[in-house]
């Protein structure tokens, strides 16, 4: 431990947390999220002295947007952002070429088919909001500077206005970004590399004499130039790719200049950047995502480049995963359940880092923006297969398979009216979606031994009228064609959206044991 420390109180009388949370961005605040709408206790701190207003990230693929609709904040976070955005590229020789626009209609099985640009500082206002509505809040102007761990726990130091205090808690996960001060500690490697030679200037600035219709660039010898325009803002965020050597400088006069450089107009007026930074390629992997009871999750956990708008997203859906498991682990469940994080995640990470790479590299030797998107970079085929949490009797040639996102469906009949499949699962747990008569009371999920388990379970059955709260009729088929269902099939969906169980044979006691052993 480092540090010189006094041991006071925990903040407003509370108890000891189960998890102590370092970093408030997208990544800490949705696992915060997780933790309070499952009523387990946790402190979320950040080192700022307040909520950022920093574009950084600004692209929200469609999986992230699933992950706001279980945290019923979909609807806030499409307010704030645009999608169908199109790219306009101007070519050296002046010719312009336009990609992208309009927004797909969404599929019964994938509600949101495109990328939402909105800046990374809405979101997190809209999950700080969530946060509060779920009686959570982030302690800003603390910091974390040193801890040590034991068996049972995680003693740390914490710093907030020249004072010092010590909290334990069962776990600590660092959530602190890529210089992350609890991967440090922790002693848990980075590895990577830095590529000095590739560096952009960021920024985010108003400017007069250009629309907000589009993402506009600009092809030069020297690299690419960008201004996005960032809905919900009056702001553009401006990306310039710098060559070796060129000046960084981050100054209204610097950006003025290569704007009209790159672009040959002298029309567009750069107003003073609110923001501006840097960017240099850092590509980086932590070795392992636990070290005892801490454990790493968004850019503390990997960097990958901005090239496919993929960062922020993976470390949304990391905390996600771990979300669910950590409750799960303080109710109960054996602790072995969190190895599954870092055998899930970890791998995800690693493709998307490649994705990244790929992309950074078209974007330097075109000097363009890529602008191809398909399953990869919408995060819709994330998914795992071959865990230890996904069971299913399907051929290995199956286009659905447990481990795989769960799709929705639309046209569901419920005592309710009409509702979509994502209507039912939305709330953070497990759901048996029940496509045949029915288990043996006491003898699966509908028995009374769900009351040991140490999470919310809801059956779902499939029927022709329904009766119950939980009767559902596929009144046009979407639901059985989604899942390749028979009259037999049971599949279990688990609280972040992915399959953990399908049995096309109807064998109960493979969900149950799911359930009670790997849950």
């Amino acid at each position: 431990m480092t540090g010189t420390t006094s041991t006071t109180p925990p903040a407003r009388g509370r108890g000891a947390p189960e998890a102590l949370i370092v970093g408030a961005g997208p990544t800490g605040l949705t696992l915060a999220c997780e933790l309070a709408r499952r009523g387990v206790p946790f402190r979320l701190i950040e080192a700022s002295p307040g909520p950022q207003r920093e574009s950084r990230g600004k692209g929200i693929q469609p999986r992230s947007l699933e992950v706001f609709d279980d945290l019923g904040i979909v609807d806030r976070v499409l307010a704030r952002g645009r999608t169908g955005m199109p790219f306009r590229s101007t070519a050296p020789d002046g010719r312009v070429t336009v990609a992208g626009g309009g927004t797909p209609e969404a599929r019964s099985d994938i509600p949101y088919p495109t990328t939402l640009i909105t800046p990374q500082w809405r979101i997190e206002e809209t999950l700080r909001l969530r946060l509060a509505e779920l009686g959570g809040a982030v302690e800003f102007g603390t910091a974390l500077t040193g801890f040590d761990q034991s068996d049972t726990g995680v003693t740390a130091v914490l710093a907030r206005g020249g004072e010092t205090e010590t909290v334990t808690a069962h776990w600590l996960v660092g959530c602190d970004g890529g210089h992350s001060t609890v991967r440090k500690q922790a002693g848990i490697p980075f590895v990577g590399e830095t590529r000095e030679e590739v560096r952009m200037i960021v920024a985010d600035v108003a400017a007069d004499g250009l629309d907000r219709d589009a993402w506009h660039t600009w092809r030069h010898e020297e690299g690419l130039l960008g201004l996005c325009p960032l809905p919900s803002t009056g702001v553009f965020q401006y990306q310039a790719a710098l060559a070796p050597g060129e000046d960084p400088g981050l100054g209204l006069a610097h950006l003025q200049a290569i704007l009209e450089r790159r672009s040959g107009r002298t029309d567009i007026r750069l107003h003073e950047p609110e923001w501006s930074s840097l960017w240099r390629a850092n590509i980086r992997l932590a070795d392992r995502y636990r070290q005892g009871r801490v454990l790493l999750a968004g850019d503390a956990a990997h960097i990958h480049s901005p090239a496919g708008g993929q960062g922020m997203n993976t470390g949304i859906q990391d905390a996600h995963n771990l979300g669910w498991k950590l409750a799960a682990v303080a109710k109960g469940a054996p602790a072995a359940l969190l190895d599954t994080y870092e055998a899930e995640r970890r791998p995800v990470a690693a493709g998307v880092l490649a994705l990244s790479n790929d992309r950074l590299r078209q974007a330097i030797e075109q000097k363009d923006l890529p602008t191809r998107r398909d399953a990869r970079t919408t995060q819709l085929a994330v998914g795992y297969r071959g865990s230890a949490l996904a069971h299913d009797d399907r051929d290995g040639a199956a286009p659905l398979r447990a481990g795989d996102r769960a799709p929705d469906a639309t046209g569901l009949t419920t005592t309710d009216g009409e509702r979509r499949l994502f209507d039912l699962t939305r709330g953070g747990h497990f759901t048996l979606l029940d496509f045949g008569t029915g288990p043996a009371p006491g003898t699966s999920p509908d028995g009374p031994a769900t009351a040991a388990l140490p999470y919310e379970l809801r059956t779902l059955h499939v029927v022709e009228d329904p009766a119950g709260p939980d009767d559902v009729a596929d009144t046009k088929g979407r639901l059985a064609d989604a899942y390749a269902a028979t009259d037999r099939t049971l599949v279990l969906i688990r609280p972040d959206g992915h399959i953990g169980v399908i049995s096309d044979a109807g064998d109960v006691s493979t969900v149950w044991d799911h359930l009670v052993v790997k849950g």
